[in-house]
């Protein structure tokens, strides 16, 4: 518990430090180019202080000259760092309008050009999805967990509907994501925090054009598939 406690405390620290850091960060540029690179210094110092390494397959199959939804399954909250630390791209979140109403915090994520999604009615929903497909089609790559909310035991969930009908909207392909390891590290339902290895696998990029809104649950089962193709072939290997 002395490791838990200690990580605790150093990430409410950092958190507030690096929050101001991608605040001032963001006066000397447009886009939030700067403050990202500040958020990654940020989560790879929480990765380091928590002795947790990371190895990454698959970084071939992302081209940077081009923008793509990043779809991830979620399985703790050592996921968002790792992925900032580890995905060598500007990227932006894709977060409840909650978030950005926490003070610091939410500021900073607003100057580093996170998009907000308001879930307060249907209609608001729709209108933020729309705002976010445009940001997308203009060059901007994004990061969603298509679960919602983090995994109870590990294994992966239901996806929701919302990046999808955000991905035929854009046109723009889907790389999906797996990670490997964070539910040991820290699950859900435990407050403990474990040293441990993770490794982050991209795939190949979905071409989302060649889908429309009818068609989405379509693509989302194939997304869905390869997800769950990646983390039972892990399994395999790990209890061979």
């Amino acid at each position: 518990m002395i490791h838990t406690l200690f990580i605790v405390i150093w990430t409410f620290l950092v958190t507030v430090f690096f929050a101001i850091a991608a605040i001032l960060a963001s006066l000397f540029g447009s886009g939030g180019n700067a403050p990202h690179i500040v958020a990654r210094i940020w989560a790879r110092s929480l990765l380091f202080a928590s002795r947790i390494r990371v190895t990454v397959k698959g970084l071939s199959n992302i081209d940077p000259k081009r923008s793509f939804i990043y779809m991830s399954n979620h399985q703790s909250n050592f996921d968002i760092p790792v992925l900032l630390a580890y995905l060598p791209v500007q990227f932006r979140w894709i977060a409840k309008n909650e978030l950005f109403k926490i003070p610091i915090f939410g500021y900073a994520m607003k100057r580093a050009g996170y998009i907000s999604i308001d879930r307060s009615g249907r209609k608001s929903t729709l209108q933020s999805i729309r705002n976010a497909a445009e940001i997308i089609r203009n060059g901007v790559s994004v990061i969603i967990f298509p679960e919602g909310t983090r995994s109870q035991d590990g294994n992966l969930k239901s996806f929701k509907n919302g990046g999808f009908v955000l991905a035929v909207d854009s046109g723009v392909p889907i790389i999906p994501i797996i990670i490997h390891g964070t539910w040991q590290i820290m699950s859900k339902n435990q407050l403990r925090i474990k040293p441990g290895r993770v490794f982050l696998e991209i795939q190949k990029p979905v071409e989302s054009s060649n889908f429309s809104r009818k068609t989405k649950n379509d693509l989302l089962e194939k997304v869905r598939q390869i997800i769950s193709d990646g983390l039972e072939e892990e399994r395999k290997n790990t209890s061979c």
